[in-house]
């Protein structure tokens, strides 16, 4: 392992890494460990048609909390803090004022009320896919790719709060990401990195080292641009850290603060996995596979293609699945153990093992039962917000043992239609994919896409903290004390699950059902409404 750093000169970067369920807070080290960290949960607000909200003072609170909670387990002192790093969930619109303060509630990723407005705003004729070509040719030239009609990108967000908040919107001095909202709350400075502005799908991408707001796609959908965030490179310092900021998190004034960063950017720095097409799988609340390409280019079929990475000079193929770990803490609290008249029982503390457990005690097929995952619609390799998840093929003798180890299964397949895709984008073997997020703490759920897959998966260690160790470490990489060879070869492998060719022919056939029960049940679903 070639690391520069000796254990007598470590640097150390303060990482914050806002997550949908809530911030982690990490101290993390210049050979990638994760010294001490920190974690607070945030609520989710869903509202009427589509709308899913959080508080963006619930986020600051909770990363102070978080904060704490690493110092207090931590040896390394606060004076050793050398930068901050920031990432957070991707694709949310913060309006904020002059001063940089929230106006409202944040809009996050899962937001679908956009819908309608992006759709008029990408109409035109003649018509594909929903978009008017003139527009859709338009944005592939510049962008490489185009906003989604599902209504869950930032564009759709600002758009959105145009239409049906026209007071919010008059009032807003800037739309940042979220990412961008926790760096202005850290310097003052309302920025946005060239990769983070990305789903706002108004700037020129063709130059990656020099990415810029185009005034055609702004004029196009009909944004201010006054409204739009300053852009500074990937992966360059924002600023320093203000005094009262410094305080709240317990830390020295004046340190350097990273432009912040999407999760799916900072996935791939803590994964390990950060040359060209090396590929990691990513399982949180939502799941996505990625990896960086040197050029541009858009499958507009699957809506997949190539955006500006965090790191500069790079692209990374961006694509995502809605709803992956999810799935999982659907089952616990809206199936298992729902808080209503009924339940009298609270889940044990060691759940996540109890399933694993049940899990491994149904064969691989769950006795032919199906669960499709689409919770809260699809973006990849279909982008359809109507479609929704279902358990299939139950019978008298189905136990709760195959509809648990369904639900693994059923992300697994959704996980190979996506992965099968993104390997004929890239036209490479993506093998071993390395598995990341808070599911690949699990080895069942794992060896079941290794199986799934046909292809080798490797654990890496510590995955739940993979953004927050990706955040840091991009930190200690724009401050000089780590280089890029030094990241790929500091995360270590916990295990490398191996395909087991017998059950090929079983996960095959349920493959085949699992995409024929979207071919049918589509058009059911968006006759059900949302």
């Amino acid at each position: 392992m070639a690391i520069a750093n000796n254990s007598n000169s470590l640097s150390y970067a303060l990482a914050v890494d806002l997550g949908t369920g809530g911030p982690k807070v990490a101290i993390v080290s210049s050979r990638g460990e994760i010294v001490s960290h920190g974690f607070s949960s945030v609520e989710m607000i869903f509202k009427d048609g589509g709308g899913v909200e959080q508080s963006p003072e619930a986020w600051w609170n909770a990363i102070v909390e978080s904060s704490e909670q690493a110092f207090l387990n931590s040896k390394v002192s606060p004076s050793e803090i050398e930068g901050i790093g920031i990432t957070a969930q991707w694709s949310g619109t913060v309006p904020v004022d002059a001063s940089g303060e929230a106006l409202a509630n944040a809009v996050i990723w899962m937001d679908s009320r956009g819908s309608g407005p992006i759709r008029r705003a990408a109409n035109g004729s003649p018509k594909i896919l929903g978009y008017g070509m003139s527009k859709i040719l338009r944005w592939l030239y510049f962008t490489g790719g185009a906003p989604g009609l599902s209504g869950k990108d930032s564009l759709s967000h600002i758009l959105y709060i145009k239409e049906a908040e026209a007071d919010l919107y008059q009032k807003t001095s800037k739309f940042l990401e979220p990412a961008d909202y926790l760096g202005a709350r850290m310097t003052g400075k309302k920025a946005a990195s060239f990769d983070s502005i990305t789903l706002h799908w108004v700037t020129d991408n063709r130059k990656i080292d020099n990415i810029r707001y185009n005034n055609a796609l702004i004029s196009m959908v009909g944004l201010d641009k006054n409204k739009l965030p300053d852009l500074v490179p990937s992966n360059s310092v924002l600023g320093p850290l203000r005094e009262k900021e410094a305080k709240e998190l317990g830390v020295p004034s004046g340190i350097p603060v990273v432009v912040g960063t999407g999760d799916v950017h900072s996935a791939i720095m803590g994964s390990g996995a950060v040359r060209d097409y090396e590929a990691h799988l990513y399982i949180g609340t939502s799941s996505w596979i990625t990896c960086h390409v040197p050029k541009k280019k858009t499958d507009i079929l699957r809506n997949i293609a190539t955006l500006p990475a965090c790191i500069p000079g790079k692209y990374l193929v961006g694509d995502e699945h809605e709803t992956a770990g999810a799935c999982l803490t659907f089952l616990r609290d809206a199936v298992l153990f729902p808080n209503d008249s009924l339940s009298s029982f609270e889940s044990p503390s060691d759940l996540w093992k109890k399933l694993d457990q049940l899990v491994e005690s149904t064969p691989a097929g769950s006795n032919g039962v199906l669960f499709t995952p689409w919770l809260h619609g699809e973006r990849t390799p279909v982008e359809d917000h109507t479609i929704r998840a279902s358990f299939n093929h139950l019978s008298l003798s189905s136990t709760r043992a195959d509809m648990v180890r369904s639900v693994y299964e059923g992300v697994a397949y959704n996980s190979k239609w996506l992965f099968d895709a993104v390997e004929g984008f890239t036209k490479r073997e993506l093998r071993p994919l390395r598995f990341v997020g808070g599911g690949a703490n699990s080895p069942v759920w794992a060896q079941i896409h290794a199986d799934v897959l046909g292809v080798p998966v490797s654990r890496v260690a510590d995955p739940i903290h993979v953004n927050v160790r990706g955040a840091g470490l991009l930190a200690l990489l724009s401050l000089g004390k780590v280089s890029l060879d030094e990241i790929a070869d500091s995360v270590p492998i916990s295990t490398t699950h191996y395909p087991n060719k017998e059950l090929s022919s079983t996960y095959l056939k349920m493959y085949d059902a699992f995409l024929e029960f979207y071919k049918r049940t589509k058009s059911i679903h968006r006759k059900l409404g949302v």
